[in-house]
């Protein structure tokens, strides 16, 4: 009861006219930040933190805060209209969002899309308005042992639960924990597969490869097929919006199934990137149309979409509660608040309640702001449909490379960008899957070091896999997951194969 009473007085705050101003302001340059590819929320708040400095903490914290909010939407944009992730949790997004633009379904798309965003990231604020006090004793059982788990889990999932080819998704996935293995060892600190090179010695970084693959290589693939994008009409009003809205509770299981696995990935260091390929695997395994995925299915983009905005807000709450950040964007608030002069953690939400409950209450309102704006604006992003694609190619790259340069201000990050989108290119000539490889890139150093921590602190036994119920239960899913996919497909083999010699016998 006094938790309500406690949100109820941060909606006061909230709703006051400068931060309803702020909140308002941030959502449209996170907009802004999540169409432009790579540029990204982390970077887009990092950027701006500094004007916050002389800003009261609340006010400061809402802007930052709904920046965040607001490039979690745009980044579904550039992904449904041009294949390109601005973000990098967008990327399961192109799988099914730009199909469906490519058939004139841009405007369902992006309202379910917008839709599944706000469904996810409403979540994880209800996750953290009534879990924040209960998540601290939990989170801090985590070890490197626990990380390492999690990351188990979701490799073994994709691989497990996936319907490509299996061959072709471990050898995706290995090329991407390769990948992730150049540069600085972070444990031993030497340095690995750099050939001598300066540059390579902080690895690749994930966005410019993201940006290669999938913006360059479907530039080269669209330009070799001669596809011409003019003439994709995107008609947006209410009634598209509403008739959207109106086919979601068909899909309610896809919904809170995203939900969960969103929440669960954001306060685990899974991640929101994790959390959007893991909800799109599900979806596509448990559907009744999971066949018809990558085709065009409303059913992928609001799942990818859900996954990803329930573990991007979710990863608010260790830092709220614990001081301990759950994603690259709550690191850079947690630097802000540092600056502040406020120290997150359990004794915020007593020394500070009335900033802690401001901040919840804004996610509440930004949330539904971000979602009034950007299907207010989606006619302005739609018409991009219209535009000649001997028009739009040029400007694709040149916003490519600027924002490849953008990231560490290096002209190699473009030459970077450049390979990869060639190595996209031949992926998608030779029907490999791309995800598999980002999402070894993204989470394969992470996941070796937690593993090289665990093994370092028990003396090398493979014991500490085993030591307590939590890393145990992981570890048993994740085979669980591994092993679900072959075994089906067995036992759906097997039964062909009695049809088939019993409709042998039949005929003899």
């Amino acid at each position: 009861m006094d938790d309500f009473s406690s949100l109820l007085a941060g909606f006061q705050i909230a709703l006051s006219w400068h931060n309803i101003g702020f909140m308002a302001l941030g959502v449209i340059l996170g907009i802004v930040v999540g169409v432009l590819p790579g540029l990204g929320g982390p970077n887009g708040v990092a950027i701006l933190l500094p004007l916050t400095f002389g800003m009261d903490p609340t006010s400061a914290i809402i802007l930052l805060s709904s920046i965040y909010w607001g490039a979690l939407f745009g980044g579904a944009i550039t992904s449904i209209l041009f294949n390109i992730p601005g973000e990098a949790w967008s990327v399961a997004t192109t799988f099914d969002g730009y199909p469906m633009a490519i058939r004139g379904h841009a405007a369902e798309a992006l309202t379910a899309a917008f839709t599944a965003s706000f469904i996810g990231a409403l979540s994880g604020v209800v996750l953290i308005t009534f879990v924040a006090p209960l998540v601290a004793s939990f989170a801090l059982r985590f070890g490197p042992a626990e990380f390492f788990a999690v990351f188990l889990l979701t490799f073994c999932s994709f691989v497990g639960m996936g319907r490509d080819n299996r061959a072709k998704i471990i050898t995706s996935l290995c090329i991407g924990f390769l990948l992730a293995a150049v540069g600085l060892d972070s444990i031993s600190g030497d340095l690995r597969m750099t050939f001598g090179s300066t540059e390579l010695m902080r690895g690749f970084d994930f966005l410019v490869v993201v940006i290669g693959l999938f913006g360059i290589g479907e530039i080269l693939l669209t330009a070799e097929e001669g596809l011409v994008f003019k003439g994709k009409h995107a008609k947006i009003d209410l009634k598209v919006v509403l008739k959207t809205w109106a086919s979601l509770p068909r899909y309610w299981l896809t919904l809170v199934r995203s939900c969960v696995v969103g929440m669960w990935m954001g306060v685990t260091p899974g991640g929101a990137i994790a959390a959007s390929f893991m909800g799109y695997g599900l979806a596509k395994r448990f559907s009744k149309r999971g066949a018809h995925f990558g085709k065009g299915e409303i059913e992928g983009v609001l799942a990818p979409e859900t996954a990803a905005h329930a573990a991007g807000t979710s990863a608010l709450l260790p830092m709220l509660a614990l001081g301990i950040p759950g994603s690259a964007t709550a690191a850079v608030l947690l630097g802000g608040l540092l600056v502040w002069g406020l120290q997150p953690g359990p004794m915020l939400f007593v020394e500070q309640k009335d900033f802690v409950w401001g901040l919840i209450a804004s996610m509440y309102l930004g949330n539904l702001a971000g979602l009034i704006i950007v299907l207010a604006t989606v006619p302005l992003f739609a018409a991009v449909m219209r535009i000649p694609f001997s028009f739009v190619a040029p400007v694709i790259l040149i916003v490519c490379a600027i924002g490849a340069y953008t990231i560490s201000n290096s002209v190699f990050d473009i030459w970077v960008m450049l390979g990869f989108g060639i190595l996209g290119y031949i992926f998608k000539k030779l029907d490999y899957p791309l995800a598999p490889l980002v999402l070894a890139l993204v989470l394969g150093d992470r996941a070796e070091d937690a593993f090289r921590q665990a093994l370092l602190g028990s003396a090398g036994s493979l014991d500490v896999f085993w030591a307590n119920g939590l890393v145990s239960g992981l570890v048993i899913v994740a085979l669980v997951l591994l092993l679900w996919g072959p075994i089906t497909d067995a036992i759906a083999a097997l039964g062909r194969r009695n049809e088939s010699a019993k409709a042998a016998k039949a005929a003899e």
